[in-house]
């Protein structure tokens, strides 16, 4: 009878495993699943209590009707992911499959250029006169002959029709670059096509101008695409002002605008572009959407653009965008930037800054991908910010920060820019402008920033050339080392004309942002290309009873380009103060670097690591340059450095002002210019000279006591010195090949580094300066700080220990790797423990 019932109930049980819900029961069970998709225990019974219709299910039923539903949603969500990763790669197969037609095409073009290059030389052999290589050349030129320019008539804006001929022949153009092979196109390094990468881009080789091409996948649909992309001040940092003048309909749909644009000058020693250009927007046969601009010339035909001062006319050549609808959704887009920077107008020495492919991509093409995928991924709720802004706040403060900084470095006279007389020496240019409510970009009264006595904004800006320090890795240093550049005066006085206004930043306390919080990130892109953040910079300010700002000041800054492997990209740190409470309308007097790669060069190897841009800048349109400056030939890393300031003043200070400042910004060039001795990568030392060494009794006297002890605990000569006389010591240590460096013995702090040989400090990332800010256990990853800790004790009663392979964390975040350490007590005279000293053998970058 037992057994039965034990049965019985048995059965129930297993029954009761497979229970059919009614579609009320579905319903309560969903609505708590909304709410909290894994309840705990008492939360499943507290339900079963509250709703009557689950009164007759089991607490283990109700639970594994959540983990169901739990699976049934991460599988619904995995489908969903892999569908739209499956509908990416069929849209980037197809993309290069068009590719590959392309190529193949350009392929039978060249070997028919071949062929025929072939057939003339050996025309040209057979010849027996010279006569005869004559006739190959104009035979050539007769060729070009049949095809010649087409001249076409003046044609005005009262003229549609004549536009529209244009516009066709600029459509006609474009799309031969972007999908055929009128330009010679070479991929990008890094470039890598993939479901989540930014597409194709690609330079061209061998043709008039500069110009670069790209292809990608977004998930927008073709009409949002093409608003944005029509919108270029909002991705294109280097448009100043974009006017269209005139729109004209077309028959076919599209329309004809003519557009004034003016774009910033890189660099305080050339002059602004400006484009007057015809832009067509049409539909094709297949339902793609083409956006094609060109400028118009003497050339093409149709009306004068406006002229304008200050400003060098440039010209676009056929460019645009081709957006194909993506089935499924999305859009697969193609563009091409072809531009004539009219480089001969500049000095040699800049005229890489024009006729560079790879910093034209940099700048618009990848610029314009990058966008747009941003905005598509903000779209779809991918990128959460902190902070508590919004994506589109949060980009109009990086849009301000650049514009801002480009004005400055500008100066332009219709924004109320005037020069002030120099002190006799032109290496630092002092701009003032009086109109200071329009630089601030936001709806500011003056008298919040400015006394009654009046006043302005004052720019002090400098350039100089740099060689064989990479742009990106000087502005990592100079943003995670302020300390090394930087005036904490100097930022003081340029925070205290701001006022605290109404809304807080999130996190932030009444005096403050939190203590513990030194960098507090607010945006980054897609890539991590550039990332904006405020900077808190404890005890920097005034006290407070000596002036309205608190003891710590905050910077909202921009930084981007740190992509060491981003060819052609420009590096950039912008900054502005801030007070703490951050409003989205907050004023903003941008400051900065800016760092741009010239095309390397290899003439000969470098004399010198950094040049006064100035001296190497008196030359005319022809580029003729003085004996002196003849060793600027040999760079094998250029780039061009940058630096503008912006400061408030009052009418009655401004001369002072403007002291503090000229001196200030040569300040700072004089600390970039050491930083960049100190950085540049240890491969290149061969070919720059050694870095300068300590030559204080001190150094001399820590470098015998380091091989005396090393010879000491070991029995082995560190060096291999013959003499000890002078300074031979010193230097041999010095120019050692392994990271030789000393840290502190302290049992209540932090060991901290005191001393580093060249490879050491190359080894680091950092200068003597900045070598006894980093800590011992800041460059050892968490198996070198187990390994040190086990053998500390034998390095203490032994006098030195051999450490295994390992890697190091340098100060800019790389990650170095060695073959072997040794650690060994470093004793003074008196024989007593004056500090720790490592060699790390057979380091390098990984």
């Amino acid at each position: 009878m037992a057994l039965s019932m034990h049965k019985e109930s048995k059965q129930q049980m297993d029954t009761s495993k497979y229970v059919r819900y009614t579609p009320e029961q579905v319903e309560a069970l969903e609505r708590v699943y909304s709410e909290c998709p894994k309840p705990s225990s008492m939360r499943r019974q507290q339900l079963i209590r509250e709703c009557p219709i689950l009164a007759n299910i089991e607490p283990k039923q109700i639970k594994v009707w959540f983990q169901n539903r739990r699976c049934r949603e991460k599988q619904r969500k995995e489908a969903s992911r892999l569908q739209t990763v499956n509908r990416k790669l069929t849209a980037m197969n197809k993309l290069l499959m068009e590719e590959n037609d392309r190529l193949q095409k350009q392929v039978s073009q060249l070997v028919y250029e071949n062929g025929y290059m072939r057939q003339q030389l050996q025309t040209a052999s057979v010849a027996t006169t010279d006569t005869s290589c004559e006739s190959v050349v104009t035979s050539g030129q007769h060729h070009k002959q049949q095809n010649p320019t087409p001249q076409h008539p003046q044609r005005d804006v009262n003229n549609p029709a004549g536009l529209l001929a244009i516009a066709e022949e600029t459509l006609t153009e474009f799309l031969s670059k972007a999908t055929g092979t009128a330009v010679d196109w070479v991929q990008m390094l890094g470039m890598k096509p993939g479901p989540d990468s930014i597409g194709i881009v690609a330079v061209s080789h061998n043709c008039s101008g500069v110009a670069a091409r790209a292809c990608g996948l977004v998930s927008l649909e073709p009409t949002k695409v093409a608003e944005i992309l029509k919108d270029r001040p909002s991705w294109f940092r280097d448009c100043r002002c974009l006017d269209i003048l005139t729109v004209i309909p077309t028959g076919n749909g599209g329309t004809i605008e003519l557009i004034y644009m003016q774009t910033y000058a890189p660099t305080t020693l050339a002059s602004a572009r400006d484009f007057w250009t015809l832009r067509y927007t049409t539909g094709l046969e297949d339902g793609s959407l083409v956006i094609c601009e060109r400028s118009l010339t003497s050339a093409t035909g149709g009306p004068t653009g406006p002229p304008a001062q200050n400003f060098v006319r440039a010209e676009m050549l056929p460019s645009g965008y081709l957006i194909r609808p993506c089935e499924g959704g999305g859009s697969i887009i193609h563009i091409v930037d072809h531009l004539d920077l009219d480089a001969w107008s500049v000095p040699e020495v800049l005229r890489p800054l024009y006729e560079s492919s790879k910093i034209l991509a940099q700048k618009m093409t990848i610029a314009a991908l990058r966008h747009i995928r941003q905005i598509a991924q903000e779209t779809s709720g991918e990128i959460q910010y902190g902070g508590g802004r919004q994506p589109a706040v949060l980009r109009t403060f990086s849009q301000r920060l650049c514009r801002g900084f480009n004005d400055a470095i500008n100066g332009f006279s219709d924004d109320g820019w005037s020069l002030m007389g120099s002190d006799g020496v032109e290496d630092v240019t002092i701009a003032i402008n009086s109109t200071p409510s329009k630089l601030l970009g936001c709806q500011v009264n003056s008298s919040t920033v400015f006394s009654n006595f009046g006043g302005g904004v004052l720019c002090a800006k400098a350039s100089m050339l740099l060689q064989n320090v990479p742009p990106a890795l000087l502005v990592r240093f100079l943003r995670e080392h302020r300390s090394e550049w930087a005036d904490c005066g100097v930022d003081a006085y340029s925070a205290a004309s701001l006022k605290a206004s109404p809304c807080a930043v999130l996190g932030a306390r009444p005096s403050g942002f939190p203590s513990s919080q030194v960098i507090l990130p607010l945006a980054h892109t897609v890539e991590h290309e550039e990332f904006l953040e405020v900077i808190r910079l404890e005890g920097h300010g005034f006290p407070q009873e000596d002036a309205v700002i608190p003891r710590d000041m905050y910077l909202l800054q921009l930084c981007s380009g740190v992509d060491e492997n981003a060819a052609g990209a420009c590096a950039q740190l912008v900054f502005a103060p801030i007070d703490e409470s951050f409003a989205d309308d907050a004023p903003l007097l941008p400051s900065g670097f800016r760092v741009i790669p010239l095309d390397p060069k290899t003439d000969g190897p470098a004399t010198t690591r950094t040049l006064d841009l100035a001296s190497a800048l008196e030359v005319g349109a022809g580029g003729t340059r003085s004996d002196g400056d003849s060793s600027s030939n040999g760079y094998n890393l250029r780039s061009v450095l940058t630096i503008a300031f912006q400061f408030t003043y009052e009418n009655h200070f401004r001369d002072n002002v403007a002291a503090m400042a000229r001196q200030y910004v040569r300040s700072v060039v004089g600390s970039v210019q050491r930083v960049a001795m100190a950085i540049a990568p240890s491969r290149l030392s061969s070919q720059l000279g050694p870095k300068s060494l300590p030559g204080s009794p001190e150094a001399l006297t820590l470098a015998r006591w380091i091989c005396r002890s090393y010879r000491l605990h070991t029995g082995v000569d560190l060096l291999r010195v013959d003499s000890q006389v002078g300074d031979s010591v010193l230097k041999q240590l010095w120019h050692h090949s392994d990271a030789i460096m000393c840290c502190s013995l302290k049992t209540n702090a932090s060991p901290v580094f005191t001393f580093a040989n060249q490879a050491g400090l190359d080894m680091l990332e950092t200068t003597l300066v900045a070598l006894q800010d980093i800590m011992l256990d800041k460059i050892l990853d968490e198996a070198g700080r187990k390994v040190l800790c086990a053998e500390f004790s034998k390095i203490m009663q032994q006098g030195f220990a051999c450490l295994p392979a390992g890697v190091c964390i340098s100060s800019m975040g790389r990650t170095a790797s060695y073959d072997q350490a040794v650690a060994w007590k470093v004793l003074n005279e008196e024989d007593s423990n004056h500090c720790l000293a490592f060699m790390f053998m057979n380091w390098s970058f990984l």
